[in-house]
């Protein structure tokens, strides 16, 4: 277990509603829940559920494990996951250190999450170890931008963000395709900083 990153989270924990519910519940709901529609019959793992937000965007009746490296996030997340209509377990978990067979998923989830992860290319590498050949990687992330100023000014504040919570620059498009997946997908949700992303193992 990653101690530095845990640690960080769950002082994050108490104030992470406040801060983050805005954009998961009202700007960007009707992308997440579009994106979460793609959920299958199969095995599925939701990385990072943090304090459950999310929860509410997916389809009733699916197989779902979520992880996430705070304990304290999985605690507050407790409500959200019982009350949803469907098959839904948490686990404390790091992603460089999950203990699932090769090929065990069938698809993967992630929301807001590869700007947080220490070493993303490494972490997506452990999640395509973790999936079937051919399995789906949907992802709803931020990551940097090409344009100016916002790129300068992503660059500038990424320093102090990386100590409180996430790197507000990461190429997570292009780490994704380093990782060995193959690129799908991707749309742009708002200017190209907010997008989501489809790929396969």
């Amino acid at each position: 277990m990653d101690e530095l990153t845990e640690k960080k989270w769950d002082r994050a924990a108490p104030s992470f509603d406040l801060m983050a519910s805005y954009g998961p519940e009202k700007r960007w709901a009707p992308f997440k829940r579009e994106l979460f529609a793609n959920m299958g019959e199969g095995r599925i793992l939701f990385l990072a559920v943090g304090t459950g937000l999310d929860v509410q965007f997916f389809p009733a009746g699916r197989s779902i494990l979520g992880i996430d490296i705070s304990q304290k996030m999985l605690d507050q997340a407790s409500t959200r996951v019982s009350a949803y209509e469907g098959d839904i377990s948490v686990q404390h978990m790091d992603v460089h250190q999950m203990p699932f067979e090769d090929g065990h998923f069938d698809q993967v989830f992630t929301s807001c999450t590869f700007c947080s992860v220490p070493d993303p290319v490494v972490g997506l590498q452990a999640l395509r170890r973790v999936m079937k050949p051919g399995g789906d990687l949907y992802m709803f992330e931020h990551t940097g931008s090409r344009y100016f100023p916002f790129n300068l000014m992503m660059n500038l504040i990424t320093p102090v963000s990386r100590k409180l919570g996430p790197e507000l620059n990461r190429t997570t498009v292009e780490n994704v395709q380093a990782a060995g997946f193959e690129l799908k997908k991707v749309q742009h949700v708002y200017l190209d900083v907010v997008k989501t992303i489809h790929a396969t193992a």
